[in-house]
């Protein structure tokens, strides 16, 4: 009896706190209201007063002063999550009866053009986002996407997850920030980038094994380019493992300023190792990712390309390496600039390799 007792006042003073707290709430009003964003890298595509006339619905209803329990706070982070630009929201009130809203935003890693002329950005899960009136986002570029529908279809499932890889990639790496301008997407969903210095195409493939074609990639660029220019070659193939293909620009060409060439391809490496001094740590390590050859052809017959979509925020296409007319009637083989490159001459009717490069052990 004693001990049924005890439990008896006991329960009976834990209901009277509850009472004593529900009566308390009922007393409190908000204090007032915080809102922290969070997510936008610096670039927010919200505000604190479109915060505010979310959860006011545009001012019909006053925050501060209302009472506690008249606050359904799941109910309004629902509201707030509705909102495209906004992948979380968090309420509570602190001790001091202040509303802290915490509002995590989407951050788009992609631009995207479709092949109908529309736009919008994609985030990292993937997901559309519109086209802001307050910021631009500087973002690698991507366009001819075969399709304008609002939702994704589940047969482009696979060409959005390869965008956003070669994008986070891109993103990431000051080096191919500066040096690529757009990514066209071609109708068998295969990628074709264009650089900002030099005037080859690169053509890409799909976007698997992205890391391991942009180290090849690299690799060419700083052995090859560096000493012959950039502008010798129409494109570069560097879909094949341990190789690059290239194609050569008919059968004359310019003169070359190696020693330009070799300048502009340190600044913009130097200007990537100055802002991610780890990039190094990011390249291929194993040998199955490094450059083995080299294959060069002659131009082959022009192929339908379609014309890259203009983008207001990605400059032109520059040319650093002087040009000088072509020599006449003497062929790349044949001139000075060969020689001196130390470029063999073919054999007639037969396509050779014109740099290879050793393989790895």
């Amino acid at each position: 009896m004693l001990i049924f007792g005890g439990w008896t006042i006991v329960a009976a003073g834990v209901l009277v706190l509850l009472v004593a707290a529900i009566r308390n709430r009922k007393e409190k009003v908000c204090a007032g209201y915080e809102i922290s964003l969070a997510g936008g890298d610096g670039q927010w595509f919200m505000n604190k007063k479109e915060v505010v006339e979310i959860l006011s619905n545009n001012g019909s209803v006053s925050l501060k002063g209302r009472a506690l329990e008249r606050f359904d706070l799941r109910k309004m982070e629902d509201k707030l999550q509705k909102n495209v630009w906004i992948r979380d929201a968090e309420l509570f009130f602190d001790n001091n009866q202040v509303l802290q809203v915490k509002i995590t935003e989407r951050e788009p890693i992609a631009r995207i053009f479709t092949a109908g002329g529309n736009s919008f950005y994609i985030d990292s899960s993937c997901a559309k986002l519109p086209l802001s009136d307050k910021v631009s986002a500087r973002l690698p570029v991507f366009t001819g996407f075969p399709s304008d529908k609002e939702r994704f279809a589940k047969s482009d499932s696979l060409l959005v997850q390869h965008i956003k890889q070669v994008s986070l990639f891109i993103q990431h790496d000051p080096f191919w920030m500066a040096q690529i301008a757009q990514t066209d997407i071609l109708p068998d969903k295969r990628f074709e980038m264009m650089p900002m210095v030099g005037s080859h195409v690169i053509e890409f493939g799909d976007g698997s094994d992205y890391e391991k074609k942009f180290g090849r990639l690299l690799q060419f660029y700083k052995l090859v380019l560096s000493k012959t220019g950039m502008d010798i070659y129409d494109r570069l193939n560097v879909q094949f493992d341990r190789q690059v293909v290239c194609i050569r620009k008919g059968t004359y060409v310019a003169r070359i300023d190696s020693a330009q060439a070799a300048r502009t391809i340190q600044s913009l490496a130097t200007s990537a190792q100055r802002a991610m001094s780890d990039s190094a740590a990011r390249q291929p390590t194993s040998g199955q990712g490094m450059l083995t050859s080299v294959n060069t052809s002659p131009a082959k017959s022009p192929t339908t390309e379609k014309p890259p979509i203009s983008v207001a925020n990605v400059s032109k296409r520059t040319n650093n390496s002087p040009k000088t007319p072509p020599v006449k009637g003497r062929s790349y083989e044949n001139s000075k600039s060969a020689k001196k490159n130390n470029v063999a001459k073919p054999a007639a009717g037969k396509r050779q390799a014109k740099a290879v490069m050793p393989k790895r052990a």
